[in-house]
C-alpha cells in the first residue's frame, strides 16, 4: 500500500467506490484498513487512516475472526505448550497451510474469469509456479522469498534475490580480432515462475562498446528486452519475453572498436518498475487530481528502484575483465 495505490485510490473512491474497495482486497485487506463499508459503501467507523498506509500487516496473513493463526512449530508439531486459556489472546492455532503455497494464490492468482490480455491472466504467478519443476519438487513459495520463515517478501526490487534466480554469463568467440563478439546469456535458473512474473518490470540485456573512461560510445548500443510490456491503460498487450523456469535470453553483440573504443560493456539492467514509472509520469500530466502529491512521491521512487544486476567488460582478444566491474549506474 504505497503511495501510487494511495494517491489513485483518492480519486477511484469518490469516482467508483466498490472497485477501490476491491483494490484493497490484497493491497491492505483488514476491515479497519477500509474507509468504506463494503456493500453499503457508508463511512466506516472503525476505518484507521495509519493502519490503511501499512498495507500487510501482520493480521493481515494471521488473524481471522479475531483468532490467532500460525505455521507448525519448526519440529512440526501443532500443540500447543499450555492450555490455550493460560497464553495472551487465547494462543495460537498452528496449520500446515501457512507452508504451502496455496497460502499466497489469493493475492499471487487470479481467478479463470480474471483481467486477461492476449488470452492470459494479469496475474498468474501461482500458476505459473505450479506447472514449474519447483512445484513438481515441492519448493512452496516461502521456500525462496520467506527462507528460514523470515518476513523478508524478498522479490524483483532485490539485486541480490534477482541475481540468485539466474545464471549469467557472457561467451566470447576467440575467432574475432581486432573487434568484440561475445553473447550475453541469462537463463531462469532459480525462480520459482516467470521472470519477471508481472506486468510492472523490465529487464533490459545490453551490450555497446566504451571508451578509456568507462563511457558508452554513441550509436554503438545494442538491446534485448524481457518482461510482459503492455499499454498503460491495460489494454493491449504489446509483447511478452519473459523466461520461464529453464528458460534463457540471449544478445548477440558484434563489433570493431571505433572512435576511441577500448572495450565492450555487457550488463543485465532491471527497472523493477518500469511501467508505475510511465504510468505515474503519464497520469501526473493529464491530472492526478487529489492523490497528486502521493503520485508525484510513487513516480520518485518507482526512478530510484533501478539497478544493474551484471555487467562486465570483453576486450577484444583479451579474456573476460569479470563481472560487476566498474558497475554504471542505470539511466
Amino acid at each position: 500500500m504505497g503511495p501510487g495505490v494511495t494517491g489513485q485510490l483518492v480519486e477511484l473512491l469518490a469516482r467508483d467506490a466498490a472497485t477501490a474497495l476491491s483494490c484493497q482486497q490484497c493491497h491492505a485487506p483488514l476491515a479497519e484498513q477500509a474507509p468504506l463499508v463494503a456493500g453499503s459503501l457508508a463511512p466506516n467507523p472503525a476505518f484507521d487512516a495509519a493502519l490503511r498506509t501499512r498495507g500487510i500487516p501482520c493480521a493481515a496473513c494471521h488473524v481471522r475472526g479475531h483468532a490467532r493463526f500460525g505455521p507448525p512449530r519448526r519440529d512440526g508439531s501443532l500443540a500447543s505448550p499450555a492450555p490455550r486459556e493460560t497464553l495472551p489472546h487465547g494462543g495460537v492455532t498452528r496449520t500446515p497451510a501457512y507452508l504451502a503455497s496455496e497460502f499466497c494464490r489469493g493475492c499471487h492468482q487470479f481467478g479463470p474469469d480474471g483481467y486477461a490480455l492476449n488470452g492470459k491472466l494479469l496475474e498468474d504467478t501461482y500458476a505459473e509456479w505450479k506447472a514449474s519443476r519447483f512445484a513438481a519438487a515441492g519448493v512452496q513459495c516461502q521456500d525462496c522469498h520467506m527462507p528460514d520463515r523470515r518476513h523478508l517478501w524478498r522479490g524483483i526490487h532485490d539485486a541480490d534475490m534477482v541475481r540468485s534466480g539466474l545464471t549469467i554469463s557472457v561467451v566470447e568467440d576467440p575467432a574475432a580480432r581486432g573487434a568484440v563478439a561475445a553473447r550475453l546469456i541469462v537463463e531462469n535458473t532459480g525462480v520459482g515462475h516467470r521472470f519477471p512474473t508481472y506486468v510492472t518490470p523490465l529487464v533490459i540485456l545490453r551490450a555497446e562498446l566504451i571508451d578509456a573512461t568507462g563511457r558508452a560510445v554513441s550509436g554503438t548500443r545494442a538491446e534485448r528486452r524481457i518482461g510482459r510490456e503492455v499499454t498503460l491503460d491495460l489494454e493491449r498487450e504489446v509483447s511478452d519475453t519473459r523466461l520461464a523456469p529453464g528458460e534463457r535470453a540471449e544478445l548477440s553483440y558484434a563489433r570493431a572498436l571505433e572512435r576511441g573504443a577500448v572495450a565492450a560493456r555487457f550488463s543485465v539492467i532491471v527497472y523493477p518498475d518500469a511501467f508505475y514509472t510511465a504510468f505515474f509520469d503519464t497520469l501526473l500530466r493529464q491530472g492526478a487530481g487529489r492523490g497528486e502529491a502521493d503520485i508525484r512521491r510513487a513516480l520518485d521512487d518507482s526512478r530510484r528502484s533501478a539497478f544493474v544486476a551484471f555487467e562486465t567488460l570483453v576486450a577484444p582478444s583479451a579474456a573476460l575483465v569479470g563481472p560487476n566491474v566498474g558497475l554504471s549506474r542505470p539511466p
